[in-house]
């Protein structure tokens, strides 16, 4: 696998999701689970487009936080560390959650990481609708 693959899905977890699997060829439990994590994605994206629009850092900092979660239970390691990013942002921290900035600065790091977290995600979604073959 090119080294490209390993950022977008981390097997080491994505493989204990797919040992869940009844079935090795239909694979619907993690199937559905991607599925689930599609949808909340898109919707999650979408309220972050409003919270960013309406400068809620507090909504950006759980919207974050919520997607991180549910990336890193996937094993999409990209998502996740832009989403972890996020939340920090929107608790007026930097990066990696230190030190303090100011409310503007977080809102212009958050409107640049939202654009390349949403390209992030469209990398793994392609690569597990690829996996998958039918979703």
């Amino acid at each position: 696998m090119p080294s490209d693959e390993r950022d977008i899905v981390d097997h080491n977890i994505f493989d204990q999701l797919l040992e869940m699997d009844e079935d090795d060829e239909d694979r619907s439990f993690s199937r559905d689970i991607v599925i689930n994590y599609f949808e909340q994605a898109e919707t999650t994206f979408a309220s972050m487009d409003k919270s960013l629009t309406e400068k809620d850092l507090t909504a950006l900092s759980r919207l974050g936080h919520f997607l991180k979660g549910s990336s890193a239970a996937l094993g999409l390691n990209k998502v996740k560390a832009s989403c972890e990013k996020m939340q920090n942002y929107g608790n007026m921290k930097d990066e990696r959650g230190n030190g303090s900035i100011s409310a503007d600065d977080a809102l212009k790091r958050i409107a640049s990481l939202l654009d390349q977290t949403k390209e992030e995600y469209k990398e793994a979604e392609e690569y597990l609708k690829k996996y998958y073959g039918d979703i």
